[in-house]
């Protein structure tokens, strides 16, 4: 068994144990995504999938609490920002801007990059060396500044 996917499992337990049902909730919703894939592929997931499925999960998350501050439901707020908190305890650790602008100079070096044609090529390189380090919407905005 991959090494997060296990971490995930002995933190449910212990969740279990302290009786904490707000992160017990979130845990068990994390190994429902993954336990989802892992039976509609037939597959287990290695920590690079585990890593995808909480990173679509973080996004999903902040795209929520976007909209319920617009729609003015707080209440729904704090619930999306306390299953976040969570759910990030199992990313790595992010880059901050300066060192991603860092790894994107250097790949539009390497690459020969010099318009906005190479964003995709360039925005290929990037997900394989920042997968998630790095907030890929943050990445695409450093790329659309640098090369125009």
């Amino acid at each position: 068994m991959p090494e997060l996917k296990n971490r995930i499992t002995d933190d449910m337990k212990s969740a279990m144990k302290a009786k904490d049902k707000d992160a017990l909730k979130a845990i068990r919703m994390i190994l429902g995504a993954i336990k989802q894939i892992e039976v509609d592929e037939r597959i287990e997931l290695d920590d690079t999938q585990v890593l995808a499925v909480i990173q679509k999960m973080v996004k999903q998350r902040k795209d929520s609490i976007s909209q319920f501050q617009a729609a003015n439901r707080s209440d729904l707020v704090k619930v999306e920002e306390a299953e976040l908190v969570i759910i990030n305890n199992y990313m790595p650790e992010q880059f901050s801007e300066d060192e991603i602008s860092v790894v994107v100079d250097k790949v539009i070096a390497d690459s020969n990059a010099s318009s906005m044609q190479d964003m995709g090529k360039l925005m290929g390189l990037l997900k394989g060396q920042l997968a998630g380090k790095a907030d890929m919407a943050v990445v695409s905005k450093l790329i659309r500044s640098k090369l125009s």
